[in-house]
Order: C-alpha cells, then structure tokens, then sequence
C-alpha cells in the first residue's frame, strides 16, 4: 500500500539522532576521563550520566515504536461512504456555517489523537488532492475543540471520484506535543479510500470536514479507527 514504512523510517530517525547524542555525551566522557584531574571528575560525571540517559534511551526506543506503529487499515468498501482519517475518540460532531475547504456550511467531525493513539492519518474518499494548506501557529492542548483556531495545522482538501466536484477537507492540527505535521501527498495527487495520506508527531487533532447532504455515522465518546471506521454515508 502506497506510503507504507514512511511512519516507522520517521521512528528510525529518532532513534537514530537520540542515540547520537547519548554517545557523544558518553565519548565525552571518556575523552575526559583520561585528561587532568578535575578532567578526570567531570568525564566520570558525564559517564554517568551517560549510563542514564542510555536506560532512559532505552524506554524512549520502545515507545517510539510503539508510538509510530501504523498497520494496513481494513477499508470498507461501498459506495457514498467516507471513513475515518484518524485513530482517536470523536468529541464533536457539529455544523459549520462557513469553512476554509470545502467553502459554505459544512459537517464537522472531530477526534481528539492521545499520544498512545495511532498517528498515522488516512484518506476518507478515494479523489484528487486539491489543495494541501499549512497554516503556522501556537501548540496549545489539542484536547481544546477549537484549537484549529490557534495551532499550526495543514488543511488537506479532496475532491471525489465518485462524485466530481464533491469536495471534503482534513484538518491536521498540532497540539501541545505535536510539533511536527507531514503530509504524504500534494496537490494533484490521486489517493484511494483508506490510502495513507499524512502523519502528526504527538498528541494531536483531526478534523473531517463533509458537506451537509452526508449523514453522520458516528457519536461525541466513539473511538473512531483511521481507514476503517465509518463516518459518513450518503442520505
């Protein structure tokens, strides 16, 4: 499947850099180990710690992985549904009067991500990507409905196949964690339903944006799996 491993490669760099850095403290440490006396004192300081940083290394490889796991989604099929971008709990499901994407009044559905949540994010319609829009800001609680309002986020904007000039948006949204939002795709792209189009390091949030003739499949406190939970189908 199309961008499979792009989440766990983003894990391996992690890694990679952190234990770089315990190493260099490490080094350090034994470079100065082997000089002067006061030398001697601050290389058996940082040897130790080191030896710390290393059990914390550790623990921050295992959550790591464990963070950035990202399985094939069973997507179903059918026609006029959209499923889930996201892995995380629905808090709000409402209506706007005005949106940036699709433009006009609009369903909102949106999930809150935990960091023990999945965090990859997957397409709702099979369509062409219109338009992938970041918009910079500050990293508040994404636990907060309206952090779109205040928080860096990219806006991912669709039109279907199924319905040529139908139009449905994603919103990525940075939270306090989050520091880092990446779009798998870009404009012009060609993505299927359940495809995997993003990834948002951290806690985070995610919008679903759908136009006002779909009826809402899902509840506020539903926890909503990205590429397979149904969110939406066609009156």
């Amino acid at each position: 499947m199309k961008h499979t491993g792009q989440a766990r490669r983003a894990a391996l760099r992690l890694i990679f850099l952190t234990l770089a850095a315990v190493c260099a403290v490490g080094l350090l440490g034994v470079t100065l180990v082997w000089a002067g006396a006061l030398a001697r004192f601050m290389g058996g300081v940082l040897a130790g710690l080191a030896f710390v940083l290393a059990s914390v290394w550790v623990l921050f490889v295992l959550f790591t992985l464990y963070f950035f796991r990202d399985p094939n989604a069973k997507t179903p099929d059918g026609p006029g549904l959209v499923v889930c971008p996201g892995h995380g709990k629905v808090d709000v499901v409402d209506q706007l009067s005005a949106s940036q994407f699709p433009g006009g009044p609009c369903h909102r559905v949106s999930m809150f991500l935990s960091v023990i949540d999945i965090h990859v994010q997957n397409a709702p319609i099979s369509g062409r990507v219109v338009s992938v829009a970041h918009t910079a800001g500050k990293f508040i609680n994404a636990m907060e409905a309206d952090s779109a309002l205040y928080n860096e986020n990219v806006l991912i904007g669709l039109d279907s196949v199924q319905t040529p000039g139908e139009k449905i948006g994603v919103r990525l949204i940075a939270g306090l964690l989050a520091r880092r939002i990446v779009p798998f795709v870009k404009a012009g792209d060609e993505v299927q339903r359940g495809q995997r189009i993003s990834l948002i390091q951290f806690g985070s949030r995610c919008d679903l944006y759908l136009p006002l003739e779909y009826k809402i499949k899902v509840k506020v406190g539903d926890k909503v799996v990205g590429g397979e939970t149904i969110m939406a189908a066609k009156s």
